[in-house]
């Protein structure tokens, strides 16, 4: 952690990692404050209130998780610890911390306590005091009313974090309007924020590399995963990773969220097994997401550069269309045609293309969404905001995170897929409008295949997409890193595990 320098306040991990500013928070606290104005004029002498996460043990043991913190009161703050409160003046952005007042006893166990001033210095806000003295605090302010966060994730289906505190109901307090300015400013990222989002997608993309170098069929799943991980760590300061990490191979690479605890990363790979892993680092509560697809062996196999390429085209059709002022679902259709496209021309398929986007073909070898937001929630926030278009009902369409327009200053993913989900694949084949379209023959030799997902980072800008993540991408760059791979030693050989067991 990096103390007050020349330029301020940052936060840092060494000197190989990124250094990002405190003023990143006050810019953000002056978004919000700005946009309250902008649109509620009566509530410029209201004071925003978050509370920060909790920490918290795991059931009735005394295990504490490593925190992270909540995401809105990370965007506002920047603060790392928790059981925290923020407030903000609206009319002038004045910001004041308040911070729990530990016992003495806590040095011994926890380490050195810090004083007001210190959280002053590190953070940068302007005022800092007690949590235990927060309602004293904002009442010699006189707020005409307490605005506080209330409203539903529309990815997660759960309630964002309310601001309780002992002697609020003394307050006037709105729950209403902080929720969807806030959340809208969250949508569009500064300039600072997307410097994160490089740095971790930096790092995130080598660690994907070093994973498609060290693979050798025998490995476990978990194996692979803890390369990743440590990379992130090592070598790019990242604690944590923005979601469970996915490391499906062969006909694991078909469940779209493989690696949860029931289906744990825990088969062995094998020759021949097409591998879809869907890794991301996260770096100071700003996230990465970033899929590759490639072979075990490190040699595509012709079935599998049929499913691979076909991905890839559609990823690269999207990636040269989005741009300010494009509908977000169209590029989710425009992924589907081009999937159908390629499979037909593989033989898989029959019929008229227009047919099949008129029956929802796709969405049997894509059921998700083409993308998502990204920010400080690898699904960020704001994709089905009041006043923005509605979540489609369609098959396919209805997973999509958002169906916005995009704009500058958004960050989204890219992640066009084919899979081969048997559920999926005999529920069309029983129903005529779907079945038609099928070479059953030709289909059949893809079961067990699993799928192939490639998944990038983009920055909307004012004339098209900023390509945040830097992997290797098509079949011949995939196979010449791989080939390179193949003279290091494997990290861990088949002897030495034999020797440990």
């Amino acid at each position: 952690m990096d103390s007050v320098q020349e330029i301020g306040p940052t936060f840092g991990m060494g000197e190989h990692t990124f250094n990002i500013p405190m003023q990143l928070h006050s810019d953000n606290r002056k978004r919000v404050c700005d946009e309250l104005k902008k649109k509620h004029p009566d509530l410029e002498h209201s004071i925003i209130v978050l509370q920060g996460g909790e920490s918290t043990t795991l059931y009735c043991s005394d295990r504490e998780p490593v925190f992270r913190q909540e995401s809105y009161f990370h965007w506002a703050f920047g603060i790392l610890e928790p059981d925290c409160y923020g407030a903000i003046e609206v009319h002038n952005n004045r910001s004041h911390l308040f911070v729990p007042k530990l016992p003495e006893c806590y040095a011994i166990w926890m380490g050195r306590l810090h004083d007001l001033e210190y959280f002053k210095k590190r953070y940068a806000v302007d005022e800092v005091h007690y949590v235990p003295d927060i309602k004293s605090v904002l009442g010699s302010l006189q707020p005409e009313v307490l605005l506080t966060l209330h409203g539903k994730n529309s990815d997660s289906d759960k309630e964002t974090r309310e601001a309780v505190f002992e002697g609020i109901g003394e307050f006037k307090v709105d729950n209403k309007a902080l929720y969807p300015v806030i959340t809208e400013c969250r949508v569009f990222k500064t300039p600072m924020e997307i410097d994160i989002l490089r740095y971790i997608n930096k790092i995130s993309s080598e660690a994907h590399k070093e994973v498609m170098r060290r693979i050798r069929p025998g490995m476990k799943e978990y194996q692979l995963e803890s390369i990743f991980n440590h990379y992130c760590y090592y070598m790019g300061g990242a604690r944590h990773t923005s979601y469970t990490c996915i490391c499906g191979s062969g006909p694991n690479g078909a469940t779209l969220h493989y690696g949860h605890a029931g289906a744990p990363n825990d088969r062995t790979v094998m020759d021949g097994d097409m591998c879809l892993f869907d890794m991301g680092g996260e770096y100071y509560c700003y996230t990465s997401d970033i899929t590759c697809s490639f072979p075990a062996s490190g040699k595509f196999t012709d079935k599998q550069k049929l499913i691979y390429n076909a991905v890839y085209k559609s990823s690269r059709a999207v990636m040269e269309s989005v741009k300010p002022g494009v509908c977000w679902v169209d590029m989710h259709k425009l992924a589907d045609q081009v999937h159908l496209e390629e499979l037909k021309a593989g033989g898989l398929l029959q019929g008229e293309i227009k047919d099949m986007m008129e029956a929802h073909l796709g969405a049997i070898f894509m059921p998700h969404g083409l993308g998502h937001f990204m920010g400080c929630d690898v699904h960020d926030v704001g994709g089905y905001l009041e006043g923005e278009p509605p979540r489609p009902s369609e098959p396919g369409l209805k997973s999509l995170r958002t169906a916005r327009i995009l704009a500058e200053g958004m960050v989204l993913t890219i992640e066009p897929g084919i899979y081969f989900i048997d559920c999926l694949l005999d529920s069309a084949l029983k129903d005529p409008n779907l079945s038609k379209f099928l070479n059953v023959t030709r289909i059949n030799e893809y079961r067990n295949f699993g799928g192939v997902r490639i998944e990038d980072d983009i920055a909307i800008t004012k004339v098209g997409c900023e390509l945040l993540t830097k992997v290797p991408r098509t079949v011949e760059e995939i196979e010449d890193l791989m080939h390179a791979g193949r003279k290091i030693e494997s990290p861990f050989p088949q002897e030495l595990c034999s020797k440990v067991m």
